[in-house]
This record gives C-alpha cells, sequence and structure tokens, in this order.
C-alpha cells in the first residue's frame, strides 16, 4: 500500500498545496511505489512559520526539567519503534537494515544527550564583583528554528537538530530531504506522541521553493543545514545576509593515510568499513586511500575485500552494501567513474556491472577502485558520493599530508600507524575538522561536536555537543545591585 506523506503543522497532518504528486520509489528492487507527496508552497511555509512563532512563548516558559522529562519520554518511544524506523529509513534509502538500525541509534544518542540540559545550559555567577553588585550570565532560547537535512541519514540528522534545540526551549520546523521524506515523518510522530506540544515541532516536506522561503523568513531566528557544498554555501550566504544564525555542513573527500607499519588486517578492515558502508553514501566515508612507501603491498587485500563485499537485497541480512538511493544518483556515480577512467586513471575494480538477482531494476553499484590516481583528478578532487575509491601514493608522510591538504574539502581524515609520533604529525599538520587515529570513519559521539574544515563547513558553530547548546542559545549579562534604592559607587570606580 503506497502511503501519502503530509507536512505537520501546529499539530495537524495536511498535505502540502503545490499539485503535482510526487512518488518515492523503493530503491532496493527501483520499481515498488512505496509513499507519495505534495511538495509545500511558500504559504504552507508562512503558516508553519506563523504556528512556531505562536507556540514559542509557553514552551520558551515551559521548565527545562519539563521539557526534558519530554524528551526522556521520546527516547524510549523512540527505543520501541527502532525495527520501524531502521525498516522505512531502508525501505526509502536503500541502507541495509544493519545500517539504518545503527544510524538511528546515533540519533537517539543525541537525544539523550539533550536530555541533560539542565546542566549543559547553565550560565555563569559572581558574587560582589563590585561593591554590593553581582554579575551573571544566563542563557535565552532563539525562537523559532529551521532544519534541513539530506537524504543520506534521514533518521540520524534530524535528531542531531531537533533534541538539542527542543530542549533549549525553541520551537522547530524541520524540512527532510525530498528524496527521503518518510523516516523524519515517523520521527516527528513518535517525538509528538512522547508529548512534544503541538506547533512547537512542525514538519514541512518539500524542495528547495519551501526551504528557501524557511532561511529567509522574517521569523525564523536560526537555521542547521547538512547537504551538498554548493547548497550548504547558499545557505550560509542567504541566511546570514537575511539576519539568521546559521550552521551549513558541507560536502568532503576523506583521506585515509596507511603508514608502512600498520596492522594489516586491522586497516583492510576499517578501509572496506569507510569506503563501502551506507554504499559511500556519507559525509564521513573515505574516499582517497593515500599508501605511504611500503604500505602499498596492502592495495591487493583491499581489492580482494572489496571484491567479496555482498551487494544484494537489503531483506536479506547477510548483504553487506545494498543501492544507491535513486537512478539519478546511480547515474551520476557512474558518470563519475567514466570521467575516471578518461582522466587515464587505473579501474582495478569496476563495479559498474554488478546486478542483484530479481532486483535487476534497483539502484546497484558494486565497489570501484580506482589506481594511479593524482590530486588534479576530478575524482580525486570533487565528491562522488557513491562507492568509489581513489588509491594514490606518497613516499613519506609530509608529503601525505601535503596532497590531502590540495582538498578544497576539510571535513574528515584518518591515519593508520603505531607510531605515536606519525598520528601527532598527522593530526596536528592535515586541515581537517575529525580525525581518525586507526579508525576509518572519525564521527564525533553525541556529546561532541560535529563538523569540518574549509568548504565542508560553513558557519562558526557546528552540530551537537557544546557547540549545539550554544547554537540554539543566546546569552544575556546581567549586572545586579540591590541598595536600598540608594545611590551607591560605579562599578567603574576605582
Amino acid at each position: 500500500m503506497v502511503r501519502k506523506i503530509q507536512n505537520l503543522i501546529g499539530g495537524e497532518w495536511i498535505s502540502g498545496s503545490q499539485a503535482e504528486v510526487h512518488q518515492i520509489i523503493n530503491p532496493n528492487n527501483g520499481v515498488t511505489t512505496e509513499y507519495e507527496l505534495n511538495y509545500s508552497t511558500e504559504e504552507d511555509v508562512d503558516k508553519a512559520v506563523a504556528v512556531a512563532k505562536e507556540a514559542f512563548p509557553a514552551w520558551r516558559n515551559t521548565s527545562v526539567v519539563k521539557r526534558c522529562r519530554i524528551l526522556f519520554h521520546v527516547k524510549e518511544l523512540l527505543e520501541q519503534s527502532m525495527d520501524e524506523l531502521a525498516e522505512t529509513l531502508s525501505r526509502e534509502n536503500g541502507k541495509t537494515v544493519g545500517e539504518a538500525a545503527g544510524s538511528i541509534r546515533r540519533g537517539i544518542e543525541v537525544v539523550e544527550f539533550a536530555a541533560g540540559m539542565p546542566s549543559l545550559s547553565k550560565g555563569d555567577f559572581i558574587e560582589n564583583i563590585a561593591g554590593e553588585v553581582d554579575g551573571y550570565i544566563y542563557r535565552e532560547p532563539l525562537g523559532v528554528v529551521v532544519g534541513g537535512c539530506p537524504f543520506n541519514f534521514p533518521g540520524m540528522i534530524p535528531m542531531w537538530m531537533i533534541p538539542v534545540a527542543l530542549a533549549c526551549g525553541n520551537t522547530f520546523i524541520l524540512k527532510p530531504s525530498e528524496k527521503c521524506p518518510a523516516t523524519a515523518t515517523k520521527l516527528v510522530e513518535i517525538f509528538k506522541a512522547g508529548g512534544i506540544p503541538d506547533g512547537v515541532l512542525n514538519l514541512v516536506q518539500g524542495d528547495a521553493v519551501a526551504f528557501n522561503r524557511l532561511i529567509t523568513h522574517k521569523d525564523v531566528k536560526a537555521i542547521s543545514f547538512v547537504g551538498s557544498t554548493p547548497v550548504a554555501k547558499h545557505v550560509w550566504e542567504t541566511g546570514t545576509s537575511h539576519g539568521k544564525r546559521v550552521q551549513a555542513l558541507g560536502g568532503a573527500k576523506n583521506y585515509i593515510i596507511v603508514m608502512p607499519d600498520a596492522s594489516p588486517k586491522e586497516t583492510v578492515n576499517a578501509i572496506i568499513g569507510s569506503s563501502y558502508g551506507c554504499a559511500g553514501e556519507r559525509c564521513m566515508a573515505s574516499s582517497i586511500l593515500l599508501l605511504v612507501g611500503e604500505a602499498e603491498k596492502l592495495l591487493n587485500q583491499v581489492v580482494e575485500a572489496a571484491k567479496n563485499i555482498k551487494v544484494g537485497d537489503v531483506a536479506d541480512s547477510s548483504t553487506q552494501m545494498g543501492p544507491l538511493v535513486t537512478p539519478e544518483h546511480k547515474e551520476r556515480v557512474l558518470e563519475y567513474i567514466k570521467i575516471g577512467v578518461n582522466e587515464g586513471a587505473n579501474l582495478i575494480l569496476d563495479g559498474r556491472e554488478v546486478t542483484v538477482e530479481g532486483k535487476e531494476k534497483g539502484n546497484f553499484v558494486g565497489p570501484t577502485i580506482f589506481d594511479n590516481v593524482n590530486v588534479d583528478m576530478r575524482i580525486a578532487k570533487e565528491e562522488i558520493f557513491g562507492p568509489v575509491l581513489s588509491v594514490m601514493r606518497a613516499t613519506n608522510l609530509g608529503e601525505a599530508i601535503e596532497m590531502a591538504n590540495t582538498s578544497l574539502f576539510g571535513n574528515g581524515g584518518s591515519i593508520f600507524t603505531e607510531s605515536g609520533t606519525a598520528a601527532r604529525e598527522f593530526r596536528t599538520k592535515v586541515e581537517c575538522g575529525m580525525l581518525g587515529i586507526n579508525t576509518g570513519v572519525p564521527a564525533p559521539m553525541a556529546f561532541f561536536s560535529f563538523g569540518g574544515h574549509k568548504n565542508s563547513f560553513f558557519g562558526d558553530l557546528r552540530a551537537h555537543g557544546p557547540d549545539g547548546v550554544e547554537f540554539y542559545t543566546k546569552k544575556k549579562a546581567i549586572i545586579e545591585q540591590w541598595n536600598g534604592g540608594k545611590a551607591s559607587e560605579s562599578i567603574w570606580g576605582k
């Protein structure tokens, strides 16, 4: 049965007002229509903002303890709904059910973090800063805030934003990816069932029409966004020019540097997991393998391990890699493989002909490896967002770091080595926001903040963790004096 996806505005489920009906086709078989939705108009967005603005005063004045008790209940419901959420995500996105469940777990960890907001949002106080004068700083919520989320983690990334923003006392409008709207819809249903009042959390389905209205609306105070670099830059430039606070996370081209002393088995396993997990559709995927000196001897092991990855039906628990999200994205990845061949890179593992029995129309691309890639090739410079690994070589660590730093991106990077000296040089000199030492996916946990450097991040405060609390609040500084109405010495006096 095809399910209708709708907006949630002021506690009411209503369809977007654009006339055209858009379909979400199961990427695993390329045939089944799973969901249908109408996109939102600017008028729909205006209604959502008005409702969120109206709900803000009461939610802002709800005690932080009560807000967090609601999040505890939401967390319980998320745990109970884990299987349903994972299956929904897999149907619309193409992740294996295990990958989908893992991503939901990472999102729930942010709910757990946000439930500690009474401690996280404390201010500062100094007694008697001057004669009978006290000074203190406290945090206040911003008002109506907005989140724009990508297709690749439609459950986890909304939970980077929603629980922290709500726990801080803001009202929230979520605009999920139009490619994967169902998981976000289920999440919002759960938050609503957990006790979030009507109007405090709203959901707007749609494309750029809806989101551009949100990021320019006069009553929106802040914007969180995760997506490609061109769109992230647009959101940051547009939002800040309209007086909004913005955090915009963009794309990536992540390097794994392997030193000659790296542990072979663990390193190969990490490379495979990082490069081909989630079919390479993640900003923390390592798409450049940089082998230093004698580490090149690991390449054959990497190729053999990649060949043995089981690409298949996501309903099969033995499947290790599922399809890409849409036929259009599959064609984009295939075009980049063609570009790599034309640029002169050596295609040593070709995933273009992979098919899955009974799922011939699915969006499958197998693990792909290019050798003899250089930093000037497009496949080395541009984000492919698929299961394509490019191999380079360096004579020493200094050269490897220099090569990695040519990238316009600065999201993540990893080194595999048994040398603390090499690891320290790497983390000191490489120009990335998130680094792994003997780990292939250096994504911070919920209680740290997530974000890159250079063209991977636009803004000042990163996602979730302490930066998330800072992002969703503003500070007030108070100088307070009680002297029975008598004039007293200025605090600026000698």
